[in-house]
Parts: structure tokens; sequence; C-alpha cells
């Protein structure tokens, strides 16, 4: 649906300088898929979202969105193809002296639809994010997360095979952050809209995305199904990420103090394994102690998904057992070494 090929950007500064802000950045995003770019500020993710709909202009590189090669069309075929790729914003973009309704209505009449058309499409995308009561109110009487809920009603309108999203949640508190990420996700499953987001919240990764790709200094340097990401992260940056929601640092002179008496392990849970109480049945089962130090078990947008340090006490050859056990339940174990 949409695919990047090699993409690179290049600004130039005031004092002539250039700045490179993206490098040969491939990417592809299938048909019906969450797919989400994350990244410390500054890594280039606002200006790839922007690239796809040539909002910025490639330095180099070739973008496609549902086949059609967007680089080589005119100003107005691309004005065209626009209509075909919704975007909200962080920042809303709507219009303060207009009302709800007419936020929506005043980009469709720009592209000459009738008026019953228009009327029709305002009333059933306000219904579907909730605001079918709030048409004939102004921008600054809702909410954040109200006006972020007209932006993607006023995306939807122009009922795109395609939504990008650029940090449209990073304003809004937990609560309505989680409110409209579940709008996102209603959206793709019931009009199988295509969706590209770029967060620097781990949050919105683990939620709602299928897949992910991870952007530092302007380059993609790992991507892959959410699950894989988590489960074992390979670049330093996605590490930094999904440490932040698996906290696994304690004082060195307990970690020195439990090691000495059995192995500290790393426990990576997925899908039913982590609905089991598998450290609960091997203090039962063997000889052995257990210990959680730390870690904790988050819901992914299909299936549970747990990371888990704990100390196992015990005789080498139970823990041995306690151990193989957890393997064969479906539980990934390592043997944490250090205490990073």
């Amino acid at each position: 649906m949409i695919e990047l090929k090699n993409i690179s950007k290049t600004f130039s500064s005031k004092k002539n300088k250039e700045v490179v802000a993206l490098q040969d950045v491939t990417l592809h995003v299938k048909k019906g898929e969450i797919f989400g770019v994350i990244g410390y500020s500054g890594a280039g993710k606002s200006t790839l979202v922007r690239c796809v709909n040539l909002l910025e202009k490639p330095t180099s590189g070739e973008v496609f969105v549902n086949g059609e090669h967007l680089n080589e069309m005119s100003t107005d075929q691309l004005r065209q193809a626009r209509q075909n790729i919704g975007m909200i914003f962080q920042g809303f973009n709507l219009l303060k002296t207009a009302t709800v309704y007419d936020n929506i209505a005043i980009p469709l009449k720009l592209t000459g639809l009738a008026a019953s058309e228009i009327n029709e499409r305002v009333e059933k995308y306000l219904s579907i994010v909730g605001l079918a009561d709030k048409k004939n109110v102004f921008p600054n009487q809702l909410s954040g997360g109200q006006k972020q809920r007209v932006a993607i009603a006023r995306a939807l309108s122009h009922e795109p095979d395609v939504l990008l999203s650029d940090e449209a949640t990073s304003a809004l508190d937990p609560e309505t952050t989680d409110s409209i990420l579940e709008l996102l996700l209603k959206i793709n499953k019931e009009f199988g809209i295509t969706i590209l987001l770029i967060t620097h919240e781990m949050h919105v990764i683990q939620k709602i995305c299928d897949r992910v790709a991870v952007m530092e200094n302007g380059e993609v340097i790992e991507q892959g199904n959410v699950i894989d990401i988590y489960s074992a992260p390979q670049q330093q940056t996605t590490q930094r990420f999904v440490s932040s929601l698996f906290p696994s640092e304690f004082p060195s002179e307990i970690f020195d103090d439990l090691q000495k008496q059995g192995p500290i392990i790393s426990l990576t849970f997925v899908g039913t394994s982590a609905d089991q109480p598998a450290l609960s049945v091997i203090s039962k089962k063997f000889d052995v102690h257990t210990n959680i130090l730390s870690g904790n078990i988050v819901q992914l947008k299909d299936k549970p998904f747990g990371k888990l340090i704990a100390h196992i006490q015990g005789p080498k050859d139970e823990t041995d057992k306690a151990l193989a056990y957890l393997v064969e339940q479906g539980v990934q174990v390592s043997e944490v070494s250090n205490n990073g």
C-alpha cells in the first residue's frame, strides 16, 4: 500500500550548510495494517511521514502509494492523489473561527462535492468519532481529545485508503491517548484503512501496531513485527524503548549477592505463556525458590507480552530442570550475567 524506496532528504540551513534529515530509508507498509515508526526527537520520523504525501519532496528516492508513483505526478495529479491520503497532526490544525461541522465541510467543498454528499459525510464521520452532538460548536469549546477527533473525522471524510498520523497523541493525557488509539484501531478494523503513524511513545506502538520501524539519525535501524522487536531488540536505541516498559535495574550489591545463591534469569512470555503461573509452578514442581526482581506484563495489539527478571535459588540440578521446564512451556529464558 505504501512503499518508500531509498528515501533521502537534505535541507539547506541559513548558513548554507546541509542538514541530512533522512538517509536511504526503505519501508513497505502492507494494505490494511497499522505500521508504527518510532524514534527520539530529531530522528527524522516527521520528515519521513511528510514524504509519503510529498508535503516534503525527497531529495532522492521513490514514493508509491496504492501502486501509484507520486514522484512522477503533475501538481494536479498529486492534489488528486492526496485526497486518498488522510493526515492528522499533533496540533490538530483546525480553523478556530469555523464550527466543527465547517471544519470538515470546507475541505470537501473545495473538492467539488455536492452539498447533500458533504452533509452526509460530515454527519457520518462525526458520528463515527463520537462527536455528532458537537457539530455546531467551535474548536475552543472542545477538549484536546475532542479536537483530535474532529481532525480524524475531517481526514476520514475524504474516504481515504491511507491515514497518516504525525504524533497525533503527543499533546494528550494518557487516558485521552488511549481513547484516540482505540478509535484508530476501530477505524482500521471497520474500514480497512492502512495507517502509518509516527510516535516517540512505545505505549502507542504496543497498543495498536502490527509492525514497527525504529529510526535514529535519519535512518531506519531496525524494523519488524512488534512482537519480534519486543522479544529480541537488536539495536541499543530499540532496547532503550523496550526497557522503558520493562524496567530491569536494581542495586548492584543486591545483584551480586543473589547471583552467588543461584542464577538470575530473564524470562520473556508471549501469548498464552504470559497467562500461566510459570514461576509458581516450578516452585512446587522442583526444589527451588523463585523471587521476581523486576518486570512487567503488557497487552500488545493481539496478545499479552511480558518480561521478568527473576532469581532462582536451589540445587543446580533442580534449577536446571526448572529452567528446562520453563522453556518447554514456551517461555524464553536467558541468564543475566550482569546488572545491565
